[in-house]
């Protein structure tokens, strides 16, 4: 295994974190396949996996409610002795917080879950631009400072679906802050904050992790002929998993990539890769970035995200159904948006709210005729998640 610093907090971590999101299941998503899960988990601490990511809300029946991934891991910590072998990192539900005593609350109850009485990292989670100015008007930072002093937790961070500008204003309000988890891949370059967070979070010494490298798995499963073709003319051959992730490590802003793995195979080949150095010729980056080109052409309409269409007076978020339906379009399977899809944009703000008044048409620079889009996207998505 491969290690790199994480930014200021100078804990040594594998490059490859293992994501507890999308463990093996049986009778449904919050219903673990214990026995697959351990074997899942010995194998990659074996072999040098050192960082274990979950979430408050992972493994639950219903998207953002109480799950099962921090249980499952609190009881596998606690038949084994590796617990202060390895760094755990869970994420507050931001979203869930109401009160500043609700910080406190799902802190506790976390600790219990996982059966510990310290969490290595700790990050918000998933913070929108309105979850962190609520949050931070419930006195977020002060929670913060007593829980790293109490030593309940030993550093703090984020995590985040955001543009750039957002991340960094969000860093320089709170200078304790020492890690991010963004997402990053080679299609995601210019999405959210991509390549230009993981650059600030380099220049500003913060650890940068790295979610969604391979889109949750829509970069490896039905690779169109279009871009097969593409991948058999690079110099050296490479799976897709293998493209995916030496991607993101052959960056030097980015210490580590958090893989949502759901078989044992899965770590296998991961953790294979994250023992391999494969620097990627220029050649070969040019191929990523035609790859990239290529899967464009998928998009299902030419949105420039611009914004002259927004604010729209009935409040859908045109810019981000609009998104959202573009890649998962793109990736010719609705799972590889319906999450972000559901948890980014609020109910009123999705393509259902659109009552065809047409008042945005005009201020399309691509003439796009957006109430049919929307149409899409709501016939796309449907109105309700369930997409586990």
């Amino acid at each position: 295994m491969i290690y790199n610093t994480l930014g200021k907090t100078g804990l040594e971590v594998s490059r490859l974190g293992f994501g507890l999101m999308r463990l093996p299941t049986k009778a449904n998503n919050a219903d673990i396949d214990k026995v697959e899960a351990t074997k899942m988990l010995d194998y990659a601490i074996e072999n040098g996996v050192n960082i274990f990511d979950t979430a408050f809300s992972y493994h639950s029946e219903v998207l953002g409610n109480n799950g099962e991934s921090e249980n499952f891991l609190g009881e596998y910590f606690s038949e084994n002795t590796l617990r202060d072998e390895i760094l755990l990192q869970t994420k507050s539900p931001s979203w869930a917080i109401e009160k500043f005593e609700d910080f406190d609350y799902y802190l506790d109850e976390q600790l219990k879950k996982l059966q510990t009485d310290y969490i290595d990292l700790y990050l918000l989670h998933s913070l929108t631009v309105p979850d962190w100015e609520k949050v931070r008007d419930l006195n977020v930072m002060d929670f913060l400072d007593d829980a790293l002093s109490s030593g309940k937790i030993k550093h703090v961070g984020f995590s985040s679906h955001i543009e750039v500008d957002y991340v960094i204003e969000i860093i320089d309000e709170y200078p304790k802050f020492e890690v991010a988890l963004t997402q990053l891949n080679y299609l995601d370059e210019y999405y959210q904050s991509g390549v230009m967070g993981t650059n600030y979070l380099k220049q500003v010494n913060m650890g940068s992790m790295i979610m969604e490298p391979l889109r949750g798995g829509r970069l490896v499963n039905n690779i169109p002929d279009e871009v097969n073709k593409i991948w058999d003319m690079a110099e050296v051959k490479r799976t897709p998993v293998e493209w995916g992730l030496q991607y993101l490590w052959n960056r030097d802003d980015v210490d580590c990539v958090f893989s949502g793995m759901t078989t044992l195979e899965q770590v296998k080949d991961n953790v294979r890769i994250a023992s391999t150095e494969d620097v990627i010729s220029e050649y070969d980056q040019e191929i990523i970035r035609e790859v990239a080109r290529t899967y464009r052409t998928f998009l299902g309409n030419n949105c420039s995200r611009c914004g002259y269409c927004m604010p729209c007076p009935h409040g859908v978020d045109i810019i981000n159904c609009l998104t959202e339906y573009n890649i998962a379009h793109m990736m010719g399977d609705p799972k590889a948006s319906a999450m972000q899809y559901f948890s980014l944009i609020d109910d009123d703000s999705r393509a259902d709210s659109c009552v065809d008044c047409k008042e945005c048409i005009p201020f399309c620079t691509q003439m796009i005729d957006i109430p049919a889009e929307l149409q899409k996207v709501y016939e796309y998505f449907g109105s309700d998640f369930d997409h586990f």
